[in-house]
């Protein structure tokens, strides 16, 4: 009788990492692309993605906060993306995909581009963003 909640218990954590990690196409439309001008609110530097939320104001002037999905902290670092990149307040452009569910605001982060015109690539998982032939140039941290 011992084995059935240790069977149980491996099970469950056993199915953890499925529901924390999904693919590209699980989640985001690829047919749904999605251009969002907004200010930083909020990034969160996590495993397994990064998630950068954006103040976005819609045509009749509200405001909505968009989460935008973006590669894991390691692959940032490796493309010069750092915490200091994106600092609460600052003026982005997202080029992304919609998430599936188009009830929630989210999105997977492609690139995100400042007012100046410097670009971060944000390592999308999508495969579009993978097979570009053009793919933005990542940009140095912003200065203070």
């Amino acid at each position: 009788m011992k084995l059935v909640p240790a069977i149980a218990a491996f099970c469950l954590a056993a199915a953890l990492p499925l529901t924390a990690h999904h693919a590209f196409g699980g989640e985001f439309d690829p047919d749904r692309p999605i251009l969002l001008k907004g200010k930083v609110v909020k990034v969160e530097w996590v495993n397994p993605h990064t998630w950068i939320h954006v103040e976005v104001a819609k045509p009749d002037g509200t405001k909505e906060v968009w989460m935008i999905e973006g590669g894991s902290p390691n692959s940032l670092l490796r493309h010069g993306v750092t915490r200091d990149s994106l600092p609460v307040g600052t003026e982005i452009v997202v080029d992304g995909y919609q998430s599936r569910d188009h009830s929630v605001k989210r999105a997977n982060g492609r690139n995100i581009t400042y007012p100046d015109g410097r670009k971060l690539l944000l390592g999308s998982s999508a495969p579009v963003a993978q097979n570009d032939p053009d793919p933005p140039k990542t940009a140095p941290p912003t200065q203070k």
